[in-house]
C-alpha cells in the first residue's frame, strides 16, 4: 500500500472516531512517525501534505533533518536527554516527551524562542514506560513557570499495548482529566489544552477520549522491512 492510500485509510477512520462522539475532524493533527523507515519514505508522507512528522532518536531525526530540513512539522516524541537537547532545539517545533526539570532548563538555555512542550505521563503506571505518575504532573508544572522558552501546551501517554479496549479507553480517559484540571488552572504557562495520545492500534480510542494529536507509525508509512 503507498502512503497515500493508508492516510486515505486513516482519515476515514478519524472520520469515524469523530462522528461518533461529535468531534470535528479538524481537531486531530496526524503526526506521521518515520523512525523505522527511510527518509524516501518520509519524504512520500510529506507529498501528501501531511507535514507533522515525529522522530524519536537524536541521530535519526537529524540524518532526515539534514534532507528533508523545514519542509516538515518535526516533533520529537522520544525520551530526550539534557545534553541532546543543544542538538535539535533549533529544528524542532514540538515536544511531547518532557519529564524532567534539567531537560526544560536546557531548552530554556538553547532555545531563542518558546518551544510547545507536551508533558508525558504514565497514567498505566507500567515500570518500562517513561513519564511522571499523574500526581508529580501539577506540581511539576508549576515549577516550570521559572522557564520563559518552554510553552506546555498539554500531556501525552501511551497506553498498553494489549487488547482489553476498556483497559485501554480508562487510560486515555484518566489523562483527559487529568489535562482538565491542569487547565483550570489558568497557568500562564501552561494552556495545557492538548492530549498527544493515540498509536497505530489505538487510535481511534484515543480521539474518542479527546487526543488532539495521534502518532502512527506502522499504519501509516510502514516499517524498515516494506518501507519501499
Amino acid at each position: 500500500m503507498t502512503v497515500s492510500n493508508n492516510l486515505q485509510q486513516i482519515q476515514s477512520k478519524i472520520a469515524q472516531a469523530c462522528d461518533k462522539v461529535g468531534r470535528d475532524t479538524e481537531e486531530i493533527t496526524i503526526i506521521g512517525v518515520t523512525k523505522y523507515v527511510t527518509i524516501e519514505r518520509t519524504q512520500e508522507l510529506l507529498a501528501t501534505g501531511n507535514k507533522d512528522i515525529g522522530e524519536n532518536r537524536t541521530e535519526e531525526f537529524l540524518n532526515k533533518f539534514e534532507v528533508i530540513g523545514d519542509e516538515a512539522n518535526w516533533h520529537f516524541i522520544g525520551t530526550l536527554q539534557s545534553r541532546k537537547v543543544k542538538d535539535i532545539i533549533e529544528h524542532v517545533q514540538v515536544i511531547h516527551s518532557l519529564e524532567r526539570e534539567s531537560v526544560a532548563k536546557q531548552i530554556n538555555n538553547r532555545s531563542d524562542r518558546p518551544i510547545d512542550c507536551f508533558v508525558q505521563v504514565n497514567v498505566s503506571g507500567e515500570e518500562a514506560k517513561h513519564g511522571l505518575d499523574p500526581e508529580e504532573v501539577l506540581p511539576f508544572i508549576k515549577k516550570l513557570a521559572a522557564y520563559d522558552k518552554v510553552n506546555i501546551v498539554g500531556l501525552m501517554t501511551m497506553a498498553p499495548h494489549i487488547k482489553d479496549r476498556d483497559e485501554i479507553r480508562v487510560v486515555f480517559r484518566r489523562l483527559a482529566q487529568l489535562r482538565d484540571n491542569i487547565a483550570n488552572e489558568q497557568l500562564t504557562h501552561a494552556p495545557c489544552t492538548k492530549l498527544s495520545m493515540g498509536m497505530s492500534n489505538d487510535y481511534d480510542i484515543a480521539i474518542e477520549e479527546g487526543a488532539t494529536h495521534i502518532r502512527i507509525g506502522t499504519e501509516l508509512v510502514g516499517s524498515t522491512n516494506d518501507s519501499r
